[in-house]
């Protein structure tokens, strides 16, 4: 492990006090429906509840706290980002304009222009959209926020994990949704530092496996397309650095199927009553596929973001 890891432990334990209150101490507890299908004692934390609807607001709030400039900010996001960056830079007053792909969520780019954000449809895809961001950036003298680069946006993330512990229960695996690796380079950090011998496993889209890809082979891999269900994890260009966050803390990444994907959120919804997204969904998923993960073990899972259109709601519910 890294003697002098980028993510600082005082600052992911600072984050889990400072955040905004209405992102913290979301609700965890043993899910005995999941437990008895994975045959295993399996906690579930529920990060939905709240104006963000995703885990974002963890990230988004310790950022915008720390941030020292007081610049127009800048952001590509698939939406849950966005949300949660917009909420969060209302909160202090700070302009915001969010790149969003010409095909996102139309729920998610609703809500961000609800938050105050300046919301600019542009590329065909996340990773597009962050190339226009960069430049919209360079050419307004904008302050450019990435989800993954960034290090407050994964200590506040880490809070999530100050939580999973705080209870006192030790967990022999944790699994986590890898998109641009903030959530689960922070929780990692946390959880590893404090909890060793827990494994713990990102899980990426087997159609958007560059952050998959480029922690297998320990150099960046792209992709030339991401085209999942799962909007939040769709990610085709890594952040270096997020995959260097990775190393020495991350045990295992795992490739989820849009079937599994399906399966999880079906799941969530006749277990435990939940509307969760794709993206939100994938640790359900990664046990669908690898029951291995967790079999007689005590393993801990988010469900991370619950932001979906109507159309999604009816598919899942006309899949039942």
């Amino acid at each position: 492990m890294h003697l002098h890891h980028r993510l600082s432990l005082e600052n992911i334990a600072e984050a889990s006090r400072r955040i905004d209150p209405v992102f913290l101490h979301t609700p965890q507890y043993v899910s005995e429906g999941l437990s008895a299908l994975f045959d295993c004692t399996l906690t579930l934390k529920i990060e939905t509840l709240n104006p963000a609807g995703s885990f974002k607001g963890r990230g988004a709030s310790y950022f915008t706290q720390k941030l020292e400039t007081a610049a127009r900010l800048v952001c590509a996001s698939a939406g849950n980002f966005g949300q949660a960056l917009a909420y969060c830079c209302r909160a202090k007053g700070i302009p915001l304009t969010v790149f969003a792909a010409v095909n996102a969520n139309p729920l998610k780019v609703a809500k961000m222009r609800e938050f105050g954000a300046e919301v600019l449809l542009e590329g065909e895809d996340f990773d597009e959209a962050k190339l226009a961001a960069a430049k919209w950036a360079q050419e307004h003298d904008a302050y450019l926020v990435v989800d993954g680069l960034q290090k407050e946006i994964a200590e506040g993330a880490g809070s999530l994990g100050v939580e999973l512990l705080a209870a006192g229960t030790t967990y022999d695996v944790v699994v986590l949704p890898l998109g641009n690796g903030a959530l689960l380079t922070g929780v990692a950090r946390w959880v590893k530092a404090h909890s060793p011998g827990t494994r713990i496993i990102g899980v990426s889209s087997l159609h958007a496996r560059a952050m998959h890809d480029s922690w297998k082979s320990g150099r960046i891999v792209t992709a030339a397309d991401a085209r999942t269900i799962a909007d939040g994890i769709a990610v085709r260009i890594p952040i270096p650095e997020a995959v260097e966050d990775m190393q020495g803390l991350v045990d295992d990444v795992v490739l989820v199927s849009e079937e599994s994907l399906q399966m999880a959120m079906q799941h969530l919804l006749l277990r435990e009553r939940l509307l969760i997204e794709p993206a939100g969904a994938a640790a359900v998923a990664a046990l669908l596929g690898y029951p291995e993960l967790c079999r007689g073990l005590r393993a801990a899972i988010p469900a991370c973001g619950g932001n979906l259109t109507t159309e999604q709601i009816r598919d899942i519910i006309q899949s039942l």
